[in-house]
This record gives structure tokens, sequence and C-alpha cells, in this order.
């Protein structure tokens, strides 16, 4: 009872302390953000091992993609590769040229759903996210029982899986929402006021479309071939791995830059301010493909995922009930996430493009400093990085459908390989259009947590907003701590009882 005090009150004074601290320190914050040259610094390569495995990763899986795809091309078996694979031929093989073309058009429908998506969010921001979040379970669903329909019992009952934890998690999190959407809308607002970063986004989405040309041609090779399904399911998602972190990195390189951009139009109260540095953005362009691509590349390899298992958890988390044996499992794999997120969380990116820190040093400092304030409360309850991964899931889901319609036009019987390996495509490249709103997210809560006085400069409704909707988290925070000081108490009390009647 004295340890649930003792929390209890450590609890109280530390919401208290928080909001006090936040409103203390704001202008001395402000002083030292405005005096810490930021951008201009010289800096140290930061995290060059990752930095040289993902370098040596791109040479390897791409003089891999160049052969698989060269031997199908044109010519059956063109370097002879069929005779040290000869144990594993079991289908008819084809021609890299084949599947090509599909690929072509699957990354074509991308690029525009990611740029109508991008488009669409500038000018009805409000009516597409809702449409991310509502559509997704319905298209889902119907995909679903096509494949059902098809006889792909696998395919069919994973997506229905696929559907029904989308629709809990949006059941969980359905009165977070309105807040989500407010974020959303005023960090869609900061991005189009800033037209330059639309530019790195074309040449960024340009790059991946280069790399992805090489990519599906050795897909395509990989389709084509003879060996068994076994065999060519293992190789595609060898090749799918890379392509993930290859776009989860060229994604947080954007992340980078856009968070240094949007970090310094709020700290020095616009874009045409005077004290403005000059080339802010070729200056923050210049330090995410040089010293800080190391940490990019490292923590590309783990952030999405953690990001995405602590959405659910904590969905699932808040609709448990009183079933305490399942509770205790899933706070033991909550904690466990939770200690993840220290060290991979994206907010490690704002830190990376502001001061040049390594990613784990990043991620530190960034979670210490929510925890610190308060602000981690406010976080949590933000489900806006989660709207956006269901835009690009759905984006990813319109290309894969593409894919395979045109795909069992010609060839039935490889559809679905050329479905899943789209759906992939599809989600990076939508995914490339849209960091910009995430990191424009990000960067705003950073700013609140270093000086609430930024925010409040740019827009002070949003401000009010925000500070609101901290002080009523930070509320509920400390009233479900009070019940479980009192849930202690009455546990103890029975105790005591049972030892005296014993």
């Amino acid at each position: 009872m004295n340890h649930a005090q003792t929390r209890f009150s450590s609890s109280s004074s530390g919401v208290s302390a928080s909001m006090t601290t936040t409103a203390q320190q704001s202008a001395d914050r402000g002083n030292a953000i405005s005096m810490n040259p930021t951008l201009g610094a010289s800096r140290h390569w930061r995290d060059v091992f990752w930095l040289g495995i993902f370098v040596l990763h791109l040479i390897l899986v791409g003089f891999a993609l160049g052969i698989v795809g060269l031997n199908w091309f044109r010519k059956k078996d063109r370097l002879n590769i069929d005779q040290y694979t000869n144990r594993f031929l079991e289908n008819q093989t084809g021609l890299t040229e084949d599947y090509w073309p599909l690929y072509a058009i699957s990354g074509a429908i991308s690029t525009v759903i990611g740029w109508i998506w991008l488009l669409l969010l500038g000018s009805r921001s409000n009516q597409m996210m809702k449409v991310s979040v509502h559509i997704l379970t319905t298209y889902l669903a119907v995909v679903s029982v096509l494949c059902f329909w098809g006889k792909l019992v696998f395919w069919g009952v994973a997506f229905a899986i696929g559907s029904g934890l989308h629709f809990l998690y949006i059941i969980s999190v359905i009165d977070r929402l309105p807040f989500t959407m407010l974020v959303l809308q005023r960090a869609v607002k900061m991005v189009w006021k800033l037209p330059e970063i639309m530019r790195i986004v074309c040449a960024f989405m340009l790059v991946m479309l280069l790399w992805l040309a090489l990519w599906s041609f050795g897909a395509s090779g990989v389709v084509a071939s003879s060996i068994g399904d076994g065999g060519r399911w293992w190789l595609l998602v060898v090749f799918s791995v890379s392509l993930f972190w290859t776009g989860a990195v060229l994604c947080n390189t954007v992340h980078v830059i856009v968070s240094g951009m949007v970090f310094l139009v709020l700290i020095h109260g616009g874009r045409e301010a005077a004290s403005m540095p000059r080339n802010p953005l070729l200056q923050s362009l210049k330090y995410a493909v040089t010293t800080s691509f190391g940490s990019i590349c490292y923590g590309s390899l783990f952030t999405a995922a953690i990001r995405t298992l602590r959405w659910e958890i904590r969905g699932f988390r808040s609709k448990i009930g009183n079933n305490e044996c399942l509770l205790c499992c899933v706070d033991f794999l909550f904690h466990l996430v939770e200690t993840l997120v220290r060290f991979f969380n994206k907010y490690a990116y704002v830190q990376i493009a502001v001061y040049g820190k390594s990613f784990n040093h990043s991620a530190r400092d960034a979670w210490e400093l929510f925890q610190s304030t308060g602000v981690e409360a406010l976080i949590a309850y933000d489900c806006s990085g989660a709207v956006l991964l269901m835009g690009m899931i759905l984006g990813g889901l319109i290309t894969g459908t593409c894919a395979v319609v045109l795909t069992r036009i010609e060839n039935p019987d490889r559809e679905m390989m050329m479905g899943s390996t789209a759906i992939l495509m599809g989600m990076i490249l939508v995914g490339l259009a849209m960091v910009v709103v995430e990191s424009a997210v990000t960067s705003i809560y950073i700013c609140y947590v270093e000086d609430p006085l930024l925010i409040h400069r740019w827009d002070p409704e949003f401000f009010n907003q925000m500070s609101e909707t901290l002080h009523q988290r930070l509320q509920h925070r400390s009233a479900r701590v009070r019940d479980g000081l009192s849930q202690s108490q009455y546990i103890d009390r029975d105790r005591i009882q049972e030892t005296i009647t014993v």
C-alpha cells in the first residue's frame, strides 16, 4: 500500500511539475534554440557502420536483381542459371518482359495515387482522412470475399483478419480522431506553405522509381522463372525485405529534410523571416544524405515495425476489460514495446535533422523530453501516424488489385505473386508522397515540447487546443493512477481480513 501511495503522489506531482516546468523553461529553451546554429553547424558522421551495411546491401541486391532479370529477358535461361537449380525446377518458364510492363503500370498507378492523396490532403484534408480511416475496413473485406471466390483461401483468411483487426482498432480510437484530424490539418497547412518541399518529394519519388525499375526487372525474372513456387516465394520475400528497407530509408531521408525545414520555419516565425538561414533546404538535404545518412539507415530497419506494433497493442489494451490474465500478458508486451520505442521512434529524425545526433541518442533524448514534460500523454493520444499509414495501405491495396486484374488476363497462376509485390511498391510510393505530412506533425510536437511559445506564435488557436487536450490527458492519467491506488487499498484490506480470520 505504501508503494501505491508513493506511485500516486509521484505521478500527481509529476503532472503538476511537468506543466509548470514547461511554462517556466519555455523562454530559456527558446533562447537556446535561437542561439543554436542548427543546420549551419559542422557535423560528425554518425552510425557509419549501418551506412556501410546499407550501401553494401544495395550493391549485392542490385547485382542479384540484374542477373535474375537478365537470365529470362527475351531468351529463356540466357545465363544458363537453370543448371544450378535443376532439382528445384517445377514450372513452365516465362520471360521477364511478360511481367515487367505490369510492374511499370503498377508503379505509375501508385505514383498517381500518391499525388492525388497529397493534392486532396491540401484541399480536402478532413474528408480524405475520414476516407482513409473508414474505407480501408470495407476494402479489406471486399478483397477477402474476392479471394474466397477465387479459391485463394489463405489470402482470403489473411485479408479477413486484417479487416477485423482494423475495425477493432478504429473502434478503440474513435474518440481520438477529432484531435488527430486537427493535428493533421495544421500539418498540411504548414507543408503547403513550403513549395520547395514538394520539389524534394518529386526528386525522391523519381529516385525511388529508378530503383523500382531495376527491382521490378529482377522480380519479373523471379516470377517468370521455372523454379518451384516455394523457391520463387522465398526469393520474392528476400527482395521485398530489401525493397522495404530501401523505401523506408528514402522516406526517412525526406522525413529528416522536411523536419529540419519545418523546425526552422517555426523557430524563426515564417519562411520569409530575416533571421532564416540562407538555403536551409539545401543544407538540410546535404546533411541528410551525408553525415546523418547512417543514422537514417539504422533507424529505418526497426522504427516502422515497432510503431505499428505499438498502435495495435495500445488499441487492444484499451478494450480488454477486466480479464486479469489477458491484461497481464498484454501489459508485458506493452511495456516491452514501450522500452523499444525509447530507442526507435520517429521523433528521433527531427533531432537528427536539427542537431546531427546519432539515431539512438536522438531517440532517447526526444522520448525523455516528452516524458519529463508530460507531452508523451498527448502523443499517445494522437493517431495521426496510424491514419497516414491507413492511407498508405489503401494506396498499396488499390495498386495490388490493379496488378492482380492485369496479371489474371495473361498469367492467372502468377497473380498473387504480382499482386503482393505490387502492394509493397504502392505502399512505398504513396508513403513517399505522404511522409511530408508526418514530418510536419513530428516537428510540431518537438517544437511544442522544446518551446510552446513557438506554436503559439505560429497558430494561437491550435496552441490553445493542444494545451487543453494535454491538460485533459494528464488529468485522465492522474485519475487512472488514483483508481489504481483505490484498488490496491481494497485488495490490501481484504488480505488483512483474510489473515485475521485464519
